[in-house]
């Protein structure tokens, strides 16, 4: 939290009333203009703590109208009422006079953006544009003058272009780019290097014209406006203009490449009429205007949006109360607002993710307001970010912003309320005691212990000794440290290279010297005996204070050379004992860095623990992490720390403040607006850096002061301060008040007049027990001590040590504690002794019931609700998502609303239910309205809501008649039956449609007939029974059985038909009734004797089927007997079957018996009855006689069956079904031959090779060979395939002989028959010869054949080359013996006669021609010789050829009738 030191500027007394004031751009120098009635105006400057600088004075006798700062150099510019400008010099004082150019009022004064130009206006329209050096001193006369005859209002300079990118630029040159490179070189333009200074400038006059200057001076009329020109700003994301005229109407202008101006937008602002107007414009396109309302209004114009700022009066603002002046800060995006009650509200931007477009959102968060005296009408911050000056039209207050000091030790606690002012809490074991401490002094820094309070304010250091309530002031001395630690008597201070030990008056003891490299110190920090100092080197040294004069406790470290990216240290502690020192740096580029260093002095070794992971750096890590140190890890992740602090007493404990990395680098004061979490951790040499705990800071507190087991404590936000009053923000009640008899307060301290009461200084801190201490804040140190060991090895995971540390603790609070504990580690087993030794055998039970859930969450919930703890346990319900449970929660804790959002969304499953709960609940609390409308919603409003209203029965008749629900109608009729309204309930009962209870009534009052009619219309059963009952009890028997029958009450009406000996009707009802009726009613035609059929039949129809045979047999009914066959088999009686198999065979009905047989497994009968009568072996049948149970035959008895069926099929033709049955019965080769009988060539095929059996294989390749496989090419592969796998290579030796005799007769290709004979003689050479010599006959005589064919090939294909040497060859070949017909003698005398008859020689041909006739006479030469030999040969001889046509003709038509007889 930060405060504002209001330092008042020191104005000499010759000044007036202040009207102007202005920040230098760099320098904390601050111009302030006033007007006196008497002396005429003045302006002065001052530093930033208001001190006045006495050289830069100037007065004159008119009025200052205008300030402007050069934008770097130490030179104002001065515009007076007269027209004069004068250029002032800090510290120096000098004056310089511009030129007399202005007659009139300077109404501008505006630096370019390097102050190398300025630029003077006046009332009258005069303009002149003045040149200024580096060094800020002006260069001669003015470049050039205007006059626009209109007052001047406002002036701007357009800001330069960017200038050329060297970096690009080189890249672009050496990638070959020729005018970049020209660009470097002399004869090109000389190079932009960096943006240039803008010279260009536009400037607005009264009458609303804004003209535009260039950089050579030239005006020109860029745009004109109705109305004066108040406010011009250039908008350079846009490239455009921002005018504001008086009438406050916003005009947006884009600006042509060319000097022209475009309107594109115009939009009249909001103000309040009458007031001045206070307009600031922003970087980011933001316009703010406080026109003297009770809010400042915004207009962002990039989003073009707008929006207004209002104050809070709960902040401390009053009603009526105005804005009248704004400042923004950009570096700290702090917007300041004065207001007329003398306050200053500040409102921070914060930039938000918007999750629903995926922008970021930017919000403002207002503060707490500053107060000041007066009317405050202007506000400027300062060029340093954390001064604010404000005129109150008295003075000028420079407002410095200061992080509130705040200490904690030893049971005191200071806080800072005003930059004077302190309020001190001191914890007692009794009471609190509250002081409040006015210092003489702005207190920058203080430090308590308990007997003293130190301040200082960097200057000064003023000690107050604390004795119960009084504070008295012992000691002040000036002293310039910054910083200030306190042992005891001792005050610890620096200077360079050394730390000063003094007396509380100040007197030095003794001198702590540092060496060069080890820096000048910077940090101090005391904890228990030990002194920590941090120097600007990174070094860090401990002393030892428990002597009477410091001892270095060990060397110094620089830190450095462990640390890597060490800018500077931000913060240095050390623990109880010494032994470990906890460091905050900054990193080189200023950046806090997201790390927690540790150094063990004793190890002399570094540690950290990074937040930015949520890990330690190193460690013995717990062997088996817990969900909930996972989970924690998973939330510290992405986090910076920003304080530190070691427990007071307890070495080995350590807590931080950590912020999210984007927040890291905020102020501390902002801290309040970002998610600060407490982080503890144990640091051991045994076991490193466990993480403890961690929690999100409470609300209403402002940061962390300390960590003192076994509280946190912290300081609360102080909402406002009006006056003297303070209001601390309300936060979380402080839990150590409820633990002491009262609190004390003490009057306030103070060396000043002022005297305020002690009501005026709230307590200002809170203190927070640790999660284990919870109910244990007032527990003994021994206890304490236990508790923290049991902690310590509980977040090891030493269970052991964990429970040693604590057994000899008898508190039930304790165990209590350690069980709340165990609901956030998770731990049962722990639990379950945590519970034993707080005697809570309910808990203990309801745990041991929840072990059955199987989620572990689930359980923890139990043990959690059984500890009241019911936010944990609803967490845990829906991290398991256990909604049923947690559904059950919601109701068991009365939250209604949830229960039904989690059963609408989640539980469905048991929505119903829970509507029925909350109704029920609704009606114990006597809110039967919402009860009934929760019964409907869960079905049950039919019987809960008559229960419900019974007693308010006009109420129940108005729901009657609303729902129209039959149970309802149903139940209203009841209850009106009840009371004796017979009619009325007649009529509801017709309306629910209770057709038994209408029959019921009507009974009951005698209308018989009503009754019976209601009865056979709607044909209820229930109603027939009943009416049925009603006239066998008036014995009218005949309508009884009637209405029984209607009722389907069948064994009611059968039984009235046996005692009044109704037969007829009893035969249809036992038909239509069960078994067991159907059963009585034939064991009664059996017992009379008469309708015998009639008993058979319903014997047979109860399933009596035996019973029913042997009646039938008995009275000979065959015809029933055939009905009863129909509905025998396999499971019934094999005699009985057998019997009636008898009974269909004596009567010459084959087929049933058949079945019968079957159905009796007697298959050999049936077979030999089917053979015996020719009975036709179906497909179905014969799978009915297949066994497949060995259990009913042998396997061999099986097979013979099997092979009898097939023999039986075989003779009736269905060789398919016969193959099917001899497979099964495993003989293939029966099989095969069925099959072949059958002629299904693709069949057989299958059949062969699913088999693999080389007779089979054999068997089939005979068969294909008896079909027309010259034609079929696949029939042949599969011929020459299955004698190749029948191992036949005889057979396959005469098949390929048989296809060599083919293609010699039939198409004459000896080379075809020759390769197949080549094969059948391979085929042959690998048979085995089991006869004696007649395979080596066989292969002599194929090749025997070979050599002929093989010399008629020669000869036939040497015709071509050497024609009478193929004739020389054919005839020897004629010579052969043997030579038909492995060569045809056709085919040789035919070629020699086609040769002869090419050659011309005719007579040799015929010669030829008769030999051949006379070998062969029976043949047709034409076989031979072809039909073109034969017409030459019978043309050049002129031998008529009809006798040999006729025979041939002949012999054909014998061949034709021949092929005839044998198709």
């Amino acid at each position: 939290m930060a405060v504002y030191f209001d330092h008042r500027i020191q104005a000499p007394e010759s000044s007036g009333v202040p009207s102007q004031l202005t920040w230098h751009p760099a320098l904390p120098v601050l111009a302030v203009a006033s007007c006196s009635p008497t002396t005429g105006g003045n302006v002065d400057l001052y530093l930033q703590q208001g001190e006045y600088v006495e050289t830069c004075h100037v007065e004159r006798p008119h009025q200052p109208t205008v300030l402007r700062w050069h934008p770097t150099k130490p030179v104002l510019a001065l515009g007076w009422e007269s027209g004069e400008a004068v250029l002032l010099t800090h510290p120096s004082g000098d004056q310089t006079v511009l030129p007399s150019t202005h007659a009139a009022c300077i109404t501008l004064l505006e630096w370019s953006s390097s102050g190398s130009r300025l630029v003077t206006g006046d009332q009258t329209g005069a303009l002149a544009v003045w040149k200024v050096d580096a060094r800020g001193r002006l260069q001669g006369n003015h470049l050039v003058k205007h006059e626009y005859n209109k007052p001047l209002t406002c002036c701007i300079f357009r800001p330069a272009s960017p200038g050329d990118d060297v970096a690009m630029l080189a890249r672009a040159s050496v990638s070959g780019d020729e005018s970049a490179l020209d660009m470097f070189s002399w004869k090109g333009a000389p190079l932009k290097m960096g943006p240039q200074e803008g010279l260009a400038f536009y400037v607005s006059t009264a009458d609303g014209k804004l003209h535009c200057v260039d950089e050579h001076c030239k005006t020109s009329t860029l745009l004109s406006v109705e109305g004066a020109i108040k406010k011009v700003f250039y908008l350079e994301k846009r490239e455009a203009l921002a005018v504001i005229t008086e009438t406050m109407m916003l005009s947006q202008y884009t600006l042509g490449p060319e000097g022209g101006a475009q309107e594109f937008m115009k939009v009249k602002l909001s103000s309040k009429t009458g007031q001045n107007v206070d307009i600031v414009w922003t970087e980011s396109g933001l316009l703010i205007t406080a026109t003297g309302e009770q809010f400042i209004r915004l207009w962002d114009l990039e989003r073009d949006d707008n929006y207004v700022l209002p104050l809070d009066e709960t902040l401390g603002f009053e009603r009526g109360e105005m804005i009248n002046c704004v400042s923004y800060c950009a570096g700290k995006e702090i917007l300041a607002a004065g207001t007329s009650h003398g306050r200053i509200a500040i409102w921070r931007m914060v930039v938000q993710p918007d999750s629903s477009r995926g922008e970021t959102k930017t919000q403002w968060k207002l503060q707490t307001p500053t107060e000041i005296d007066g009317h405050v009408v202007q506000l400027q911050w300062g060029s340093s970010l954390n001064l604010l000056a404000a005129n109150n039209s008295n003075t000028v207050l420079i407002l410095c912003e200061h992080v509130m000091s705040a200490h904690f030790s030893q049971q005191v606690a200071a806080v800072q309320l005003t930059p004077t002012q302190l309020s001190i809490t001191q914890f007692t074991p009794v009471n609190l005691v509250h002081l409040a401490l006015q210092s003489d002094i702005h207190i920058k820094g203080v430090c308590v212990t308990k007997d003293s309070v130190t301040v200082w304010s960097g200057k000064q250091v003023t000690v107050h000794e604390l004795s119960e309530t009084v504070l008295r002031n012992t000691g002040s001395f000036p002293c310039d440290s910054h910083v200030v630690a306190v042992h005891g008597e001792n005050l610890y201070t620096v200077e360079p290279n050394r730390v000063q030990i003094r007396t509380p008056q100040g007197t030095v003891k003794q001198l702590l010297t540092f060496s060069k490299a080890e820096g000048n110190p910077v940090l101090l920090s005391v904890c228990q005996s030990y002194l920590v100092v941090g120097t600007d080197t990174a070094h860090i040294r401990v002393f030892d204070l428990s002597r009477r004069d410091a001892k270095a406790h060990c060397s110094a470290k620089n830190l450095a050379e462990q640390i890597v990216n060490l800018g500077a240290l931000r913060s240095v502690k050390c623990n109880a004992n010494g032994s470990q020192v906890s460091i905050l740096i900054s990193q080189v580029n200023g950046r806090p860095d997201h790390k927690m260093y540790f150094y063990d002095v004793e190890m002399d070794t570094v540690t950290h623990f990074d937040f930015f992971i949520g890990r330690p750096s190193s460690g013995i890590s717990q062997p088996e992490e817990s969900e909930r140190q996972q989970f924690q890890g998973s939330e510290l992740s992405g986090r910076c720390p920003v304080s530190h602090f070691w427990d007071e007493n307890e070495p080995r404990l350590f807590v931080c403040e950590t912020v999210p990395i984007s927040s890291e680098s905020s102020s501390a004061s902002f801290l309040d607006t970002v998610d600060v979490s407490v982080v503890t951790l144990f640091c051991t040499q045994e076991h490193g850096l466990l993480l403890q705990d961690c929690y999100p800071k409470p609300s209403g507190l402002q940061t962390l002061l300390a960590l003192d087991v076994p509280y946190y404590y912290f300081s609360c936000k102080l909402l406002f301060r009006r006056g003297c009053v303070f209001r601390p923000e309300p936060g979380e009640r402080d839990p150590g008040s409820a633990e002491v008899s009262g609190t004390t307060s003490a009057p306030p301290h103070h060396s000043q007049s002022s005297k305020p009461s002690a009501a005026q200084f709230p307590q200002m801190v809170s203190r927070r027990a640790l999660r284990d201490f919870v109910g244990l804040e007032n527990c003994e140190k021994a206890t304490r001590y236990a508790m923290l060991n049991f902690s310590l090895y509980l977040t090891i995971g030493d269970m052991d040590e964990a429970f040693k540390s604590i057994k000899l603790i008898k508190s039930k609070a304790v165990w209590e504690n350690m069980a709340r504990m165990c609901v956030k580690t998770r731990r049962l087993d722990v639990a379950r002794v945590c519970l034993g030794n707080m005697g809570n055998a309910r808990a203990a039970k309801a745990l041991k019931e929840a072990e059955a859930e199987p989620e572990p969450e689930a359980q923890v919930a139990m043990l959690a609700i059984q500890l009241n703890m019911l936010e944990d346990a609803e967490k845990l319900y829906k991290s398991c998502q256990r909604y049923d449970l947690l559904n059950n929660f919601y109701q068991a804790s009365g939250q209604w609303q949830q229960a039904l959002e989690t059963a609408e969304n989640c539980d469905r499953i048991h929505l119903r239910t829970t509507y029925y709960n909350y109704a029920k609940y609704l009606e114990s609390m006597g809110d039967k309205t919402l009860a009934l409308t929760y019964y409907e919603h869960s079905d049950t409003h039919r019987v809960e809501v008559p229960r419900m209203l019974q007693d308010d029965t006009s109420s129940l008749e108005i729901y009657v008649h609303k729902m129209k629900d039959k149970n309802i109608y149903k139940w209203w009729a009841q209850y009106l039956e009840s009371q004796s309204d017979m009619d009325s309930a007649l009529r509801f009962y017709e309306c629910a449609q209770d057709y038994l209870s209408l029959v019921r009534v009507h009974c009951y009052m005698g209308n018989i007939q009503k009754a019976s009619e209601i009865a056979n219309d709607t044909g209820d059963r229930a109603a027939s029974y009943h009416l049925a009952r009603h006239y066998e009890g008036h014995d009218d028997i005949k309508q009884a059985v009637h209405f029984y029958t209607r009722a389907q009450a069948y064994n009611n009406a059968i039984r009235l038909c046996k005692e009044n000996g109704l037969d007829d009707q009893l035969m249809n009802l036992a038909l239509l009734s069960n078994p067991e009726d159907m059963m009585e009613a034939a064991c009664y035609y059996e017992e009379k004797g008469t309708h015998m059929d009639r008993a058979v039949a319903l014997y047979h129809k109860a399933g009596y089927v035996s019973k029913a045979l042997e009646l039938a047999f008995a009275t000979q009914q065959f015809s029933a007997l055939q009905l009863i066959a129909e509905d025998l088999n396999e499971s019934s009686d094999p005699a009985l079957l057998a019997r009636c198999s008898d009974f269909f065979i004596t009567h010459s009905q084959y087929d049933k018996a058949v079945e019968l047989l079957v159905a009796a497994k007697k298959y050999h009968q049936a077979l030999e009855l089917c053979v015996t009568q020719n009975l036709t072996i179906t497909e179905e049948l014969a799978e009915r006689m297949t066994v497949t149970d060995s259990k009913d035959l042998s396997e061999e008895s099986r097979k013979e069956l099997l092979e009898r069926i097939a023999d039986c099929c075989m003779r009736q033709g269905n060789y398919h079904l016969a193959t099917k049955k001899y497979t099964q019965a495993g003989n293939k080769l029966k099989a095969m031959r069925a099959l072949l009988k059958s002629g299904d060539t693709e069949k057989i095929v299958f059949f062969a090779n699913v088999s693999r059996q080389k007779e089979l294989f054999i068997m089939a390749a005979n068969y294909l060979q008896s079909l027309d496989w010259r034609k079929n090419p696949e029939i042949l592969k599969t011929i020459i395939g299955f004698y190749t796998k029948g191992r036949a290579p005889e057979l396959l030796a005469g098949f390929y002989e048989a296809c060599a005799q083919v293609e010699i007769d039939d198409y004459q290709n000896y080379e075809k028959a020759l390769d197949a004979l080549t094969e059948a003689f391979k085929c042959l050479s690998k048979a085995k010869d089991s006869s004696t010599g007649q395979q080596e006959a066989r292969l002599a005589d194929l090749q025997h054949k070979i050599t002929l064919i093989k010399k008629f090939v020669h000869a036939r294909r040497l015709y071509a080359e050497d024609a009478g040497e193929a004739m020389r060859l054919c005839e020897a070949l004629l010579e052969e013996p043997d030579l038909d017909p492995a060569v045809r003698i056709g085919d040789a005398f035919g070629f020699l006669v086609e040769h002869h008859c090419q050659q011309g020689n005719f007579q040799v041909a015929y010669r030829k021609l008769e030999e051949l006739q006379k070998l062969l006479p029976s043949q047709n030469v034409r076989y031979y010789i072809s039909q073109a030999s034969l017409e030459a040969l019978q043309k050049e001889m002129g031998l008529p050829m009809d006798r040999r046509d006729h025979r041939h003709n002949v012999k054909e038509e014998d061949e034709v009738e021949e092929d005839l007889n044998v198709s």
